[in-house]
């Protein structure tokens, strides 16, 4: 009985299917999703990314573009030193070319930390929380999954 229902579960998503609103995303039009992590708690993470593993299944990765932007308390989640499974996750992420993570320097220098302390990857910009408001003026879509 488990089995079947197991088979059932990933059947349903395997052939998962989104409604996408029209204009539909397209390499000439793709969605640009911004999210933004300012916790660290490694259940807040992991959640952000199981949230954005679901949503590369479902868009073809010429039609989305992500931007995670680690800022306040959340660039703990980008340092070397942190939970060694969800870096993995993340580096995991940055084999996608349509995935960018970006490091706020206002926290680090805050928190006193340097470049070398971090995952290799990054983009770092002076001011976290100033990225996002420009991204979401310029069409991003601010949805944090958690």
């Amino acid at each position: 009985m488990k089995r079947i229902l197991l088979i059932i579960l990933i059947s349903t998503f395997a052939f998962a299917k989104v409604d996408f609103a029209t204009p539909q995303p397209s390499f000439e039009n793709p969605r640009l999703w911004l999210i933004r992590i300012n916790e660290s708690e490694t259940k807040k993470v992991n959640h952000i990314l199981n949230a954005v593993n679901n949503v590369l299944k479902g868009y073809p990765e010429e039609a989305l573009h992500v931007e995670l932007i680690f800022y306040a308390n959340g660039i703990r989640a980008a340092r070397k030193d942190y939970n060694k499974n969800i870096l993995k996750r993340i580096k995991s992420l940055m084999v996608y070319d349509n995935i960018d993570f970006v490091v706020c320097k206002n926290t680090m220098d805050t928190m006193g930390w340097k470049k070398k302390e971090f995952i290799g990857g990054v983009r770092y910009v002076q001011i976290g929380i100033a990225e996002a408001i420009e991204r979401v003026a310029s069409g991003w879509i601010d949805v944090s999954p958690y």
